[in-house]
């Protein structure tokens, strides 16, 4: 798993492949397996890949959602507030491991925060993506997650990559030593 973790990097330039159906899937599988609080699991996943539909999500913010135009899949990760008062943090959990998954299966992802942005000045971009994709107003939009083969492959993280300074011991003051 930390071999996965150190290879997993954003990735916003894919391949003009499509990701194929069973491999879909096993990126959903992952995201239906994570852990929720009270298993409520108020997560739902609503699955882009015409590429009419993945434009418009490359407008949904002003910054940051560009290159959704020409990624082959894309995953809106929706939440439903009435099933959890943290309903962010298991979305989240599930978001992550669909990227791990993809990364797993040699394919690169990168997240688009939704969730508190604004697509422009009058509209956020929630609202912006309800509109567009006939999402209930009982749910909350997350993020999208971008999928595909990459591009290129950015080298992966080492262990000088790593912040230790942010690790404490039993009090702030005192810093974890390995």
């Amino acid at each position: 798993m930390i071999d996965l973790l150190y290879h997993r990097r954003s990735t916003r330039k894919f391949l003009d492949k499509p990701v194929e159906v069973d491999k879909v899937k096993q990126l959903i599988t992952a995201g239906l397996l994570a852990p929720s609080s009270k298993n409520n699991r108020p997560w739902e996943f609503l699955i882009v890949d015409e590429p009419e539909k993945l434009k418009v999500l490359s407008y949904s913010r002003h910054y940051g959602s560009s290159f959704l135009a020409n990624t082959p899949l894309a995953i809106i990760v929706l939440g439903s507030p009435e099933k959890s008062d943290v309903w962010v943090e298991d979305c989240s959990l599930a978001s992550l491991l669909i990227q791990l998954e993809a990364e797993s299966m040699g394919l690169g992802s990168c997240w688009v925060q939704i969730r508190s942005r604004s697509h422009d000045e009058e509209l956020s971009a929630s609202e912006y993506l309800r509109r567009h994709f006939d999402i209930p107003a009982d749910k909350e939009v997350l993020s999208i997650i971008g999928v595909g083969y990459k591009e290129q492959e950015r080298r992966p993280r080492t262990e000088q990559d790593l912040v230790w300074d942010k690790v404490r011991r039993n009090s702030y003051d005192s810093k974890m030593k390995f």
